[in-house]
């Protein structure tokens, strides 16, 4: 209870020290500041600050456990960027293919943009590691709701969908596996979260 009251004094100081003006830490604390202009002349500042997240401390019963978990922090670290570039690159394909009216040119333009993508991710997929292409395919379906599996199916065919399902299985990973922050994928989601807030 000592330890959290300290963390929300601590807290509650920087964000004091920020109002009063002295934003030297911006990038450490992981804070945005904007002014806005009034009427009078008088200026007002906003000052918005990233979630904190307090966690229990891991309490690791092997060094497997301590591996396992310093791994997923390295493959989040690595993945979860690119994880949230792909769901911009889905975001904007589907409005440009919802802009044309055939299937056809639909076909042609998506062609066009899948080898734009592979130009794009290539260099940087080919140098991950099988465990953070495993960890990108989850997260994948962490940041667009689908998995790899129905976003091949949706983008391609189901034929095709099947065909890189049958080589994943060969590999002993799963195109269908779905991300579960309650349960089995809990340790990567609170890896994500302080990755994303700028603690760990």
């Amino acid at each position: 209870m000592k330890r959290l009251l300290y963390i929300l004094f601590l807290v509650s100081s920087v964000s004091t020290t920020v109002l009063a003006g002295d934003f030297l830490d911006r990038e450490l604390i992981h804070t945005y500041m904007r002014y806005e202009q009034l009427p009078d002349g008088d200026s007002l500042m906003h000052v918005y600050h990233h979630d904190v997240y307090i966690y229990p401390p891991l309490k690791f019963k092997s060094k497997q456990q301590e591996r396992f978990y310093w791994r997923t922090v390295r493959d989040v670290k690595k993945t979860l960027p690119y994880a949230r570039s792909i769901r911009k690159d889905i975001i904007y394909a589907d409005k440009e293919l919802a802009k044309l009216e055939t299937r056809r040119e639909q076909k042609k333009w998506f062609r066009k943009y899948e080898r734009e993508l592979f130009h794009k991710y290539e260099d940087d997929f080919r140098g991950m590691y099988a465990s953070q292409g495993k960890m990108l395919m989850l997260l994948l379906d962490r940041e667009c709701q689908h998995t790899s599996f129905e976003l091949i199916e949706k983008y391609k065919n189901k034929f095709v969908a099947n065909f890189w399902q049958f080589v994943a299985k060969l590999f002993k990973n799963d195109l269908k596996e779905e991300y579960d922050a309650e349960d089995k994928d809990r340790i990567t989601e609170r890896v994500i979260n302080l990755v994303s807030a700028g603690q760990l």
